[in-house]
């Protein structure tokens, strides 16, 4: 049996460094979006300051470890059977969430993810404890607040949530006074400091996320190799009476594991690819002008848009408007000059490292394991908000980002807890086998995350034009891109529209679930994915020039309301269709699905000369003109084709369900042609 636990304490280990991989690539967002989003250094750089801020802190994190020993559960009332099943249950559950966060793209919090794992596998312990009876030396029968630290735990929990509201607010109000002092036109000197006090808050952040965050990677490993020391020593054998008093003291972590840990960090640091997707939704909420927006709107943020605009409204009439209009003209931000690629200036990129150290050491010298993450991101929030980063383009969507983040956050406290209550339940009665099982899924679950991330986080061509797009200040430059960009981006809608057409036509002829099955969801994420290239377009006809925006505008318009015209069509062709296969209803007769494949083909014709006619740096006007005639022969012909089909219902008996959906699939197939016709001439004159 000893040699069980040996194994199980050798895994907690193994796992203490994926979990700092993970972590790390996750907490990364913490200290380097400031100076990344501002671009004060080269990332090599950044990320060197942020290393040695991450070396120095883990030496300083062992009075940390408390939180894991002690600062939720009391020990001393916990077997070291019980402990080992609660620090398994931890570890396994911590990793998988932390993963399936950071393949997201979204920062989360290893603080709050350690907090309510602890709780929830002590929390398991001490029901199954109390139902059992359990007694203290004096014979009294233990109560849940024997088991559990909940003075601190509520202490921690408190912390951790108020937090938000305190970050966000403070971001904005330093942020307001700092911008009203400088504005953004500054002096070389205070732009020399300001690069400066970025740098060494980075790695002052980067020092207190490592002193106070480390306990969340390996406090718990480390803890369960000082109980398996301990029972080796004194248990005597006996792993489910022999008690974790040792655990009620302080800890003292050898310095080789600490330097060992912060080695690990900062190869994460360098390598991770999460890390700097995770850096990435940070930066693009916070960044000063418009851009691709990674979330949608929502109806919550939108009433809090309308309702700050009417109380901004209120507030601004009693401001006298000479004071008013000083004050605007300290926000004009068309008097900033940002380096190539950066998402704002070093003034806030200062206030936004400053003051999230400021109070994540404030919260260390407290005791708390407070989470950086939260503090960082809430003081970026909020200094974006006070410096007008939001415009009313913007901002419902950067509000709808937030919120997402910000219940991503509540949804892991929720999830740790329940998670790690149950898994503990099945490590406590399921005994080795269970725990081998967790070992092995936690691994397999690891295995396969990472494995998809890097087949799905791929930059495609569209990204990359769209970058150059924001970056280049060249207008003729921008034109060519833009129209690049409208291309590449109809040829992709273009294949998706034949192959979904051609996939939801025979899979009902054919009578065949599962492809339209797939198509319902395929077609709602091009259509998703539609709309995220129309509002990175209607951005890009912003930055042209007004006259050529004006003259292209509507020809972009009529393109593509008609490629999302042909979305709906597609979606009105599989809705049916699925719901008469996957009701096994009569399928439609051998002669009409003969006929009509020779149409699909034609079809699926048109749409590949108009993908090649696209796909060309400059359209051929006599090719356009030949397929919008095909298009339009072809209509003739299938229209009469359908005038047929309702004249035969009149003359013989035919199943009226299946040839009802097949006559929705001809008229749909009628409004495709007229979209393609009415997209290559929309397009044509646009890239013209």
């Amino acid at each position: 049996m000893n040699s069980l636990f040996l194994g199980i304490v050798i895994f907690l280990i193994v796992l203490a460094v994926f979990d700092l991989v993970v972590g790390v690539s996750n907490d990364a967002v913490n200290f380097l979006n400031s100076a990344i989003g501002a671009k004060v250094a080269p990332f090599r750089t950044i990320v060197l300051i942020a290393a040695i801020g991450v070396f120095a802190g883990t030496a300083m994190s062992n009075g940390m470890m408390d939180v894991a020993r002690h600062g939720i559960m009391t020990p001393e009332y916990f077997s070291f059977y019980d402990v080992m099943c609660v620090f398994l249950a931890v570890m396994v559950t911590d990793v998988i969430l932390l993963d399936i966060f950071n393949t997201l793209g979204m920062p989360t919090s290893t603080t709050v993810s350690m907090v309510f794992e602890l709780l929830g596998g002590a929390f398991a312990i001490a029901i199954i404890a109390i139902l059992g009876g359990a007694t203290n030396a004096d014979g009294v029968a233990l109560s849940l607040g024997d088991l559990l630290n909940t003075e601190k735990a509520l202490t921690c929990i408190l912390g951790i949530f108020m937090s938000v509201a305190v970050a966000f607010f403070f971001g904005a109000l330093t942020m307001w006074i700092s911008r009203v002092i400088f504005t953004f036109r500054y002096s070389k000197v205070i732009d020399w400091i300001s690069r400066l006090t970025v740098l060494f808050g980075t790695g002052l952040l980067a020092f207190s996320f490592a002193s106070n965050d480390l306990v969340n990677f390996v406090g718990v490993p480390l803890t369960g190799l000082d109980a398996y020391n301990d029972y080796m020593a004194n248990g005597s054998g006996d792993a489910y009476s022999f008690m974790m008093t040792s655990l009620m003291e302080s800890a003292h972590t050898p310095t080789l594991y600490l330097v060992l840990a912060g080695v690990v960090m900062v190869l994460s640091l360098v390598f991770s690819k999460k890390a700097q997707n995770v850096v990435k939704t940070s930066v693009d909420l916070s960044r000063q002008d418009e851009g691709d927006e990674m979330f949608g709107s929502s109806a919550v943020a939108r009433i809090l848009v309308r309702n700050t605009q009417k109380v901004a409204s209120a507030i601004a009439a009693f401001i006298p408007k000479p004071v008013g209009r000083w004050i605007d003209s300290r926000f004009n931000a068309d008097m900033s000059v940002l380096p190539e690629g950066a998402a704002f200036d070093h003034i806030r990129a200062a206030v936004n490292l400053v003051l999230a150290g400021l109070l994540v050491a404030f919260g260390t010298s407290m005791k708390l394991p407070l989470s950086t993450t939260y503090v960082t991101f809430m003081v970026a929030m909020g200094s974006s908000l006070a410096d007008r980063a939001w415009s009313r383009e913007s901002a419902v969507f950067r509000i709808t980002g937030v919120l997402s983040v910000i219940g991503g956050w509540f949804i892991t406290a929720g999830a740790a807890f329940i998670t790690c209550y149950l898994v503990t339940n099945i490590l406590h009665f399921g005994s080795f086998p269970a725990m081998a099982i967790a070992i092995v899924l936690a691994i397999f679950l690891l295995v396969r995350s990472n494995l998809r991330f890097k087949g799905e986080n791929e930059t495609s061509e569209s990204d990359l034009l769209f970058k150059q797009l924001c970056r280049t200040q060249d207008k003729t430059e921008r034109w060519q891109l833009l129209r690049m960009h409208v291309s590449h981006s109809l040829v992709e809608q273009l294949h998706f529209a034949n192959a979904t057409f051609q996939k939801s036509t025979t899979a009902f002829l054919q009578e065949e679930y599962r492809p339209l099955r797939q198509a319902t969801h395929e077609i709602e994420t091009a259509r998703k994915q539609l709309k995220r290239s129309r509002r990175r377009e209607i951005i890009g006809l912003r930055k042209i020039e007004p006259v050529l925006a004006v003259e292209k505008n509507t020809w972009y318009f009529l393109a593509n309301s008609n490629m999302e015209q042909m979305l709906y069509c597609l979606k009105r062709i599989n809705d049916p269709c699925r719901e008469h296969v996957g009701n096994n209803f009569t399928p439609v007769s051998g002669e009409l699905t003969y006929e009509f494949l020779s149409f699909q083909q034609q079809i699926a014709n048109i749409f590949q000369q108009t993908e090649n006619a696209i796909s060309l740096s400059k359209m051929d006007e006599m090719q356009i003109k030949s397929i919008r005639s095909q298009a339009e022969l072809l209509q003739g012909r299938l229209s009469d084709y359908r005038k047929s089909i309702i004249d035969s219902m009149q003359k013989q008996t035919v199943n009226i369900e299946s040839t009802t959906v097949f006559l929705n699939v001809i008229q749909e197939s009628l409004q495709i042609l007229s979209c393609l016709r009415h997209l290559a001439r929309g397009l044509n004159n646009f890239c013209d």
